[in-house]
């Protein structure tokens, strides 16, 4: 008889265990540090003519923001999954872009001689990161 109460009780410990467990590792943020992070690019950019001749190259040190960091990525098991774990893996990224126009100011003919006048500057349009978040992997829904 005493072996059978302490089994029952072993199933229940371990079926209580199961069941809190999944709520200790959501709690956890450990290992989340998607960021939104300023950074510095170099864009160049080059215009030709009809004939494929050089006009102008411009340029310019653009200070933009960028996704970096870790997510949290976690595999479970699970009876309704054919490998028997259920992974949860997130990736870090933006959750919109916005589009910005830049100007580049540092043009050079094809000769690399610097240009001044209305060919001195060049516009361009870029989309950066708003804000990053983490995204459950794969997922183009978002």
């Amino acid at each position: 008889m005493w072996c059978g109460r302490g089994t029952a009780v072993a199933v229940v410990v371990v079926a209580v265990v199961l069941a809190v467990l999944p709520e200790v590792v959501h709690s956890r943020t450990y290992g989340v540090e998607c960021e939104t992070l300023p950074s510095t690019i170099h864009i160049s950019k080059e215009e030709y003519d009809d004939t494929g001749r050089l006009v102008r190259v411009c340029e310019e040190d653009v200070a933009v923001n960028k996704c970096e960091g870790a997510c949290n990525c976690q595999v479970h098991p699970s009876v309704n999954t054919p490998s028997g774990f259920l992974k949860d893996c997130r990736c870090c990224r933006e959750v919109h872009l916005r589009a910005r126009d830049i100007t580049l100011t540092h043009c050079y003919d094809g000769d690399g001689a610097r240009l001044s006048g209305a060919k001195a500057t060049q516009q361009v349009k870029l989309r950066e990161p708003a804000d990053c978040q983490c995204f459950k992997c794969g997922d183009s829904t978002r």
